[in-house]
This record gives structure tokens, sequence and C-alpha cells, in this order.
């Protein structure tokens, strides 16, 4: 690398000055390398059985389960923020060893899209593909003694997503981390005539520590054991290369990791390996820390925030799922 300065004259000097594009906000703004937008932008929501229910999740500050006729307002708050993207989670009225009510045309989040679709047909409807949050175990498909049945779950979450894709689900997001999961899904919605519906896998997902208070807010934590024989082990980076191909050889349109900010790193690799819509998933966890932090006092919140989901998209993720979508739209 060349030195910052050379030698010009006895008297004269010249300097590689970087800080010149850095005097004021509009000319740090014109040579700005990364922008998040608003388009970028994917904020869950959480449905739950019910009316008029709007209850603050006590682990995500700012984060609710909401009754259909609640999302329903929350979805019209969005799009005047200009927010076009939501994934839906539901927690069912009851739970069983199978996670029936994940497949019925009435359930949860059947009904939401339902509604949604109707009152708001610009929205973009994004909803999880997994058993999790309706098992009574708490484990992401059909267990057959103490394991997962990986052939069983696969036939039943090719079940939930068309009764999903009858509802009116634009993006289907298998989370569960079953191996053929992608292949089995894609040929199962192309039978029923569904052909135009995305599936964007979670392609890369990692055993994490982070997910707390999402479990928290599906009451999803395993009655036993973990989840560490479907999900990636946080050590590995070429494992997850090996996984987003095999996902995109079997009809992924989008890829996706999470989460996000602990794996920056994996973020640039796929970016670097793949031309493909890369999704990255900024979790409870990390939500949950800025918001702790900025509460003590610690950080400014909002400048953490927005530092946060920059260094996101910069590291190569076109799509941000994020509980801030919300709180960081007016700002973008």
């Amino acid at each position: 690398m060349k030195s910052n300065y050379q030698q010009v004259s006895d008297s004269v000097i010249t300097y590689c000055r970087h800080r010149r594009l850095r005097q004021s906000e509009a000319l740090r703004s014109l040579v700005r390398e990364t922008r998040v937008v608003k388009s970028d932008l994917i904020q869950p929501l959480f449905i739950v059985p019910g009316s008029a229910i709007r209850k603050e999740i006590p682990s995500l500050k700012n984060q609710f389960h909401l009754s259909v006729d609640q999302c329903l307002r929350e979805a019209e708050a969005l799009l005047k923020l200009g927010i076009t993207n939501v994934l839906l989670f539901g927690i069912p009225e009851e739970k069983d060893e199978i996670g029936s009510s994940a497949c019925k045309p009435d359930g949860i989040v059947q009904r939401a899209l339902k509604n949604l679709k109707k009152e708001f047909p610009e929205l973009t409807l994004t909803v999880d593909v997994c058993f999790c949050e309706y098992t009574s175990h708490g484990h992401c498909g059909i267990l057959k003694g103490q394991s997962i049945d990986n052939a069983l779950t696969l036939t039943e979450l090719d079940k939930q997503a068309i009764s999903l894709a009858e509802a009116g689900a634009d993006i289907l997001a298998p989370s569960g981390m079953m191996d053929g999961c992608i292949v089995s899904l894609r040929s199962a919605l192309d039978s029923a005539g569904f052909q135009e519906k995305i599936l964007m896998s979670y392609s890369a997902k990692y055993a994490s520590a982070f997910y707390g208070p999402f479990r928290d807010a599906v009451d999803s934590s395993p009655s036993f054991g973990d989840r560490r024989t479907h999900q990636m082990d946080p050590a590995n980076s070429d494992e997850a290369l090996r996984e987003i191909a095999s996902d995109i050889e079997e009809g992924a349109d989008i890829v996706m990791v999470k989460p996000a900010l602990a794996y920056l790193d994996v973020i640039s690799r796929v970016r670097d390996n793949f031309n493909i819509p890369i999704a990255a998933y900024n979790v409870s966890g990390e939500y949950a820390m800025i918001k702790a932090a900025a509460e003590q006092g610690l950080i400014d919140g909002e400048r953490a925030m927005l530092e946060c989901l920059t260094s996101i998209k910069r590291a190569g993720a076109g799509i941000i799922i994020t509980y801030f979508a919300k709180e960081a739209a007016p700002l973008l």
C-alpha cells in the first residue's frame, strides 16, 4: 500500500485527506456505501386467539401478542410507515404431539392471512412453516421416540404449507432445518397449483443462544433435549455453504442466515459464493440485548439499532427480518 503522503517538493507535502468527506452529514450521506431502506425490512408479528388482544411480550419490549383484529390494525400502522413485509407466527389455542392445528384451514395464522390479504393486498405475507409453536413438546417436527422423524415431518410440513398457501401466504419460510424440506415443499406446492409461491429457506440456522425471547413469546422451548441435532453448530461456516447450495438446488427462491449479528461472516461468505437473494434474521436475543442496554443508559439505542441493521446489510443481506422494523422505519 502506498504511503498516505508524499514529498512533492522541499516545502510542499500532499496528504490523502480521508476526513474531507466526513465534514458534514450531507457529505457523509453523499458518499455512503451501504443504505438500509424500508423495503429491506420484514416485521415479525405474533398472532394469538381471541379478540381485542394487544399484550406486550415481557421479554420483547414493544413487541406484542396480537389477536387477528389487532393484527390488522398493526398491519395498517406498518403500511403507513412504509413497511410492506410481515412474517407471521401463530400461538394456537391448543397444542398436541403432532402440532395438528398448524394445518387447519381455520388455524390462527390461516385466519390472519385471509383477513390481511383481503384488507391489505399490498402487504407481502411471509409465514413460518414449522411445528415448534404447535407441538406440546416444543420440537420442530414429529417425534419417533426421542428424535424427530425427518420423513414424517416432511409429509406434515407439506400439509401445513398447502394450508397456508390456500389462506393467502405469499412467501413460505420453513424454519425447522429438516433435510430435503425445500424439494418436498416445492413439489407439494407445485402439485397443488401453487407454483407462484415463494420459498424462503432458513438454510443456515444455527443452534444459537440468542433465541430465548422468541421461545418465550411462542412458548416453544423443547420439553426435553435441544435442537442441536438439526440446527447448525455455531463453529461452522463451510457447512453453511453446503446447506445453502443444497437448498438452491432443491428450489429455494431466497436463502437465510440466522441469527444475523453473530454470523455476519457467514452472510458475507454466502454473498461471495451465491447469486441469490439473501435474508438474515436479526433475532430476538439480539433485539432484546440492545433494548436492555439502552434502558440502562449504557448505549444510545437508536444509533445502535441503525448500526446493527447497517452491518447486516453491509455483510450482504438484502432482506432483514427484524423486530426493529417498525421503530427503524421513520429514521430511514
